[in-house]
C-alpha cells in the first residue's frame, strides 16, 4: 500500500507499508494528513490480533487527539506544542491499556509510535519504541530518535558495538512503548527545517534489514518522496524482508 501527498504547503510526502517476505500479516500502520501536516508511523506488538489492533488505534486515535490539542492551544510556543504531543501520546497509551484489559488475545497489546508534526518552518518529532525518524540534510543522514529498547540502552552506554546490536539476542525488546503499564513519557524534540531537507519515518522492519549507509544512499538518489519510499521497501525485501516494513519520506521544498 502506498500514496504520495503534499502537505503544509512546503512538504511532499510519500509512503509505503509492506508485509515483508516472511510474515503473513502486517502489524505496521501509518497515517499522512495533508491539511494538518502530520505523519505517524506505528509498529504493533503482542501477537497477530493484538499488534494489528494496537497500531491501528495509534494511527486512528492519535491524530484526532493531536488535532484537539493543537486547536486548544492555538498559535503556541514550541514548548506548548511539545507538551501537546506528549500528552496526546500518553492518552493513546492509556486508551490501548483500557482496550486490552481483561480481553482474551489482547494481553500485552502495545505499539511503537514515531510522528512528525509540521508547523511553519519547524518539525516536531515525538516517539516511543524503536521506530525511527531520520533527517537527510546536505547529503548527511542523522538519526533524530533514540531507540527505546534494551539494545538501544546498551549501545548508547557503549556496552555493545553497532554490529553486536544488530545480532543481539534481546534485539526488539522495548523499554518504552505505547500501551505499557505506568505513565512513561515519550521523547519530543523540535527541528528547524531547511529547503532540500528530507525526513524519513520508519519501523524496525527497515532498519533491521538495511544499514544506515544503505538507507542514506537510497534517500540521496534523485527520486520523488514516493519513489524513495518504494526503493527503501524494495531494498529491505531484497535483504530478506524478515519483518513488516513501513517507510514514510517527506521532502521540504
Amino acid at each position: 500500500m502506498s500514496r504520495e501527498r503534499p502537505f503544509a504547503s512546503r512538504v511532499v510526502a510519500g509512503w509505503v507499508t509492506d508485509t515483508g517476505r516472511v510474515r503473513d500479516h502486517n502489524e505496521d500502520a501509518c497515517f499522512v494528513d495533508a491539511d494538518r501536516g502530520l505523519l505517524v508511523v506505528s509498529d504493533g506488538m503482542g501477537g497477530h490480533q493484538a499488534g494489528a489492533l494496537a497500531s491501528q488505534v495509534v494511527v486512528k486515535v492519535l491524530p484526532e487527539m493531536i488535532a484537539q490539542g493543537v486547536a486548544a492551544i492555538g498559535k503556541a510556543s514550541a514548548d506548548a506544542m511539545r507538551v501537546c504531543l506528549r500528552e496526546a501520546i500518553m492518552k493513546v497509551s492509556r486508551t490501548i491499556r483500557e482496550q486490552s484489559a481483561g480481553r482474551i488475545g489482547l494481553q500485552g497489546m502495545g505499539a511503537t509510535v514515531v510522528l512528525v508534526l509540521v508547523r511553519e518552518r519547524f518539525a516536531y518529532i515525538a516517539h516511543m519504541g524503536d521506530s525511527r525518524a531520520y533527517l537527510l540534510r546536505d547529503g548527511r543522514l542523522d538519526l533524530l530518535t533514540d531507540d527505546h529498547s534494551v539494545v538501544g540502552i546498551l549501545l548508547r552506554h557503549g556496552d555493545i558495538t553497532p554490529k553486536q546490536a544488530r545480532e543481539h539476542p534481546v534485539r526488539g525488546e522495548l523499554s518504552r512503548f505505547v500501551g505499557m503499564e505506568g505513565e512513561v513519557y515519550p521523547d519530543v524534540r523540535t527541528v528547524a527545517m531547511k529547503k532540500g531537507d528530507r525526513l524519513l519515518l520508519c519501523t524496525d522492519g527497515l532498519t533491521g534489514m538495511l544499514t544506515e549507509k544503505r538507507i542514506a544512499s537510497l534517500l540521496k538518489a534523485p527520486r520523488s518522496a514516493q519513489d524513495a519510499s518504494r526503493s527503501l521497501i524494495d531494498a529491505a525485501n531484497e535483504a530478506g524482508g524478515m519483518d513488516n516494513i513501513t517507510a514514510v519520506v517527506a521532502d521540504w521544498a
